[in-house]
């Protein structure tokens, strides 16, 4: 017996139980050890000489348990950056420090970006410059006192131009001005990478927010929009106090001094409430709409939440250019916006007027909801990729461990031992630029994604499309899924998406090879939608009559292929002609001769000559509609099997 097969022979004596191969990395992930501490068990594993099977079932259960620590790492700061965000707007609820909160915003976007520095800066319009009002981790008092003006370094340029602004190393960029004082205000500081958001209050830019290393750093999309949304609450926490301060004064100038400040105290005290009851509206996993119809409580009318593409454009930009609820109609009109992007809008239907305080309320909630969307959006993002690791688990690796796709698959809801169909869409919307179409792609797998998760699937980007595993319900046809899929996909990204499905496989964790096998059926039946020209259509092989068989994968397509053109085929075999190319063109062509001879760049009469042999070879009728369809199919699987096709 040879050396592999005694291994192969001894291999399930030697594998390890799976819920002792685990057991060491529960404990670490329980007590939250470090990744490189994960090495550890299969390294002590492998120095005792354990068995191989022992020493495999540790890497599979390292692996595993790296993702859960991951997951978990993933949780927790979404949770700290939730948690910090909302201990923030509970902060300005309560607002009686407007320094005290500026050093808690400034403290918790350091701590949450993990950057060395924080610091906020001020405009100053009497100047025309603006000025450092707190910092956090700053060690240089230089740096402390700088003053810039407008256009002056990066933070004159955030407060000059009303945008964000990050370098990756401030002495080699050249995007700003640079000055001495300033230059050397940052060298005393020892700064390298610097990222700055302005605080806006309205169209007017107050003030910039700051994040910066000692080091070079690339700072990620979500971490710019995390310190937009401190600025935000920054600009919040100036806007409220800036309101207290005109309250007082006009406690101090106003006969009805002491009536003021009782409605003035009792509106602020509302106001907080809803701060308070939002945060713990969202806290419980409240949705936005939970969130609406709260402030629509307090508002004492109806508050709904609409989609960016469903609200009124004009209102909608207006209030998010001008960072307040605008009237419209009737209504009362709140963007819910992060940076740039516009997400939806608070609408306060029908109410007569509001009061400042009960504005800034409707303002507040919709930025609240913003940062709810924000939340979402991010879980199911991770979700999604979670999914679509899976299937390409499914799809490439045909040795994981059934029991691991199980476990992985039942997290998702998604049971693997179901009966399943699998499906190819691909969009076929008008031809566009490479940046649309990838932005295109990108919302097809979204709301491919989407649709996998409502339906306990899984889906994932594949061959310039997207490929879906769905289960099938009782009596439910894979040709009925294909429809409806590609009729929902082609619906959610508004564009023409095709899609074919393979014929329903079960058990698909313990059949390494049937997942592959099945997307390669429904990528042929996908193949055969668009030759026919029924684009934005779904379909399964059964709906073809003779091509449903030739596309299931036990049948004789060789055989079809040969009855239909092999004639044609074995003529250019043995003479060298170029019978096929010329089919090809021709019905490419729409059967025209005239433009038959353009595509192929030779004289009509060639082309004359060449169909009338195909004739000859063929049979007269070979250009009936039936003939002509099978002949179009037999080509189009004879290029399929082509070597490189």
């Amino acid at each position: 017996m040879s050396r592999d097969h005694l291994q192969s022979a001894e291999r399930p004596a030697a594998a390890a139980p799976r819920g002792d191969a685990e057991a060491p990395f529960l404990e670490l992930l329980a007590r939250g050890a470090s990744a490189d501490a994960y090495e550890q068990p299969a390294l002590l594993a492998r120095a005792e000489g354990a068995p191989p099977g022992r020493v495999a079932a540790l890497a599979d259960a390292r692996l595993l348990a790296l993702r859960v620590r991951a997951d978990l790492e993933g949780r927790r700061r979404r949770e700290a950056e939730l948690s910090a965000l909302f201990e923030t707007a509970h902060d300005l609820a309560g607002l009686r420090d407007l320094d005290a909160v500026l050093q808690a915003i400034v403290q918790r976007a350091r701590s949450l970006l993990g950057t060395d520095i924080a610091y906020l800066s001020l405009n100053d319009p009497a100047r025309g410059d603006t000025y450092m009002r707190v910092t956090e981790g700053s060690v240089a008092a230089r740096f402390q006192q700088l003053r810039l003006g407008m256009g002056e370094g990066l933070g004159g340029l955030v407060a000059q131009t009303a945008r964000p602004y990050v370098t990756d190393d401030y002495f080699q960029d050249d995007r700003f001005q640079h000055t001495t004082s300033i230059d050397a205000g940052v060298r005393d500081e020892g700064l390298v990478a610097i990222l700055g958001v302005p605080l806006t209050l309205g169209p007017h830019v107050i003030g910039v927010l700051f994040a910066a290393d000692r080091r070079a750093r690339v700072f990620e999309r979500e971490q710019i929009a995390l310190l937009g949304s401190f600025a935000a609450l920054a600009a919040a926490a100036i806007d409220t106090a800036n309101l207290l301060t005109e309250t007082r004064s006009a406690v101090a100038d106003l006969e009805r001094a002491n009536e003021i400040i009782r409605d003035r105290s009792a509106v602020i005290e509302r106001a907080s409430e809803v701060h308070d009851r939002l945060a713990e509206l969202v806290l419980r996993g409240g949705g936005v709409h939970d969130v609406a119809a709260a402030v629509g409580e307090v508002l004492e009318g109806t508050v709904e939440f609409t989609e960016a593409d469903t609200a009124p454009s004009a209102p909608l930009e207006a209030s998010r250019a001008e960072g307040h609820a605008v009237r419209h109609a009737g209504d009362w009109i709140a963007a819910v916006a992060a940076g740039d992007e516009l997400l939806g809008a608070l609408v306060l239907r029908g109410h007569p007027g509001l009061d400042p305080v009960d504005q800034r309320t409707l303002e507040r909630a919709a930025m609240v909801t913003s940062l709810l969307l924000l939340a979402r959006r991010s879980a199911a993002e991770a979700e999604q990729r979670v999914r679509g690791e899976l299937l390409d688990d499914l799809l490439d690796a045909h040795d994981r461990d059934p029991r691991l796709l199980r476990d992985r698959a039942a997290r998702l809801r998604a049971d693997l031992d179901a009966t399943h169909v699998v499906l190819a869409a691909r969009l076929d919307g008008p031809a566009a630029d490479a940046d649309q179409e990838a932005a295109a792609r990108r919302r097809l797998w979204s709301a491919a994604s989407h649709l996998a998760a409502t339906r306990h699937g899984l889906a994932a980007a594949r061959d310039g499309g997207t490929v879906l595993l769905l289960p099938l319900t009782d009596g439910e046809s894979a040709t009925a899924v294909a429809r409806r899929t590609a009729r929902q996909l082609g619906t959610a990204v508004r564009e023409a998406v095709t899609v074919g499905a393979s014929a329903p496989v079960a058990h698909l964790a313990g059949r390494p090879d049937a997942v592959a096998a099945a997307y390669a059926e429904g990528r042929r039946c996908l193949d055969a939608l668009r030759l026919l020209g029924r684009v934005g259509d779904g379909a399964a092989a059964e709906d073809f009559g003779f091509l449903g068989l030739l596309l299931a994968g036990d049948r004789d397509i060789a055989g079809f292929v040969d009855r239909t053109i092999g004639e044609v085929v074995a003529y250019d075999a043995r003479r060298g002609t170029e019978l096929l190319s010329t089919l090809d063109a021709y019905f490419a062509c729409g059967m025209s001769p005239a433009r038959t001879k353009d595509g192929l760049h030779v004289h009509v009469n060639t082309v004359a000559q060449r169909l009338e042999r195909v004739g000859r070879l063929l049979g007269e009728d070979w250009q009936s509609p039936a003939r002509a369809l099978e002949i179009q199919l037999a080509l189009r699987l004879h290029r399929l099997s082509a070597p490189g096709t």
